[in-house]
């Protein structure tokens, strides 16, 4: 009986020093996925081929090359338009000349003691010659005045201000001049303010009839 009992303890015993594998406490399910996927082999990254490099190479090359010529092209073309249009807002500026000119002609011919007499003609006329002169100065630098007038609305040197009935030109035909427009070499410095045709209302053709109709009468 002594053995026997001797024999169970040192077999309990034995079993005691064997280490369990149990849970940890807290332990999750995430954790221990974790774990399993660290413990995976990972895949080793393929190392480029000594051909493959140099076509990576030359394409980064070509695409910097590519991005130098475009950006001196863009330089090129901005010392280009500095040149050409660099008196743009000089130009634009000295057309009031032109205008303050046309006004005070206007303001002259308007003046009911002025009409008619010799003092007016020969400033008038003296307006005009600077007004010529100013013109032929903008021309020899590449500055020159829009026609408009008995010429189709086109928007891209015109700008309609008002719609005037006659039957006698096609509509949208220029036939008032507010405003000379101009241009520089083959940029628009300001569109021409004008007045285009248009069809006469039926209403005023009616009253036109009958006015011809009571005169006959």
């Amino acid at each position: 009986m002594e053995k026997e009992e001797n024999q169970n303890r040192t077999f309990s015993d034995h079993n005691q020093d064997i280490p369990k594998e149990t849970e940890k406490p807290g332990e999750s399910s995430a954790e221990k996925n974790k774990q399993e996927k660290d413990q995976e082999p990972k895949e080793e990254i393929k190392e480029k081929t000594p051909e493959e490099k140099i076509v990576e190479l030359e394409d980064k090359v070509a695409r910097t090359f590519a991005e130098m010529e475009n950006q001196r092209r863009r330089f090129e073309k901005e010392k280009e338009d500095a040149f050409e249009y660099g008196g743009y807002s000089f130009a634009k500026e000295a057309l009031n000349l032109i205008d303050n000119l046309d006004r005070s002609k206007h303001v002259l011919e308007s003046d009911d003691k002025l009409k008619e007499t010799e003092a007016l003609n020969k400033t008038l006329e003296h307006l005009e010659i600077i007004k010529k002169d100013l013109i032929s100065i903008f021309e020899k630098n590449n500055i020159k005045p829009i026609d408009s007038l008995n010429k189709k609305l086109d928007p891209n040197f015109h700008q309609a201000m008002m719609e005037i009935e006659d039957d006698t030109k096609e509509p949208g035909t220029i036939i008032q001049e507010i405003q000379k427009g101009f241009t520089i070499k083959d940029r628009l410095l300001r569109p021409s303010l004008v007045g285009v045709s248009k069809k006469v209302t039926k209403k005023e053709e009616k009253t036109e009839e009958n006015k011809e109709n009571q005169e006959i009468k």
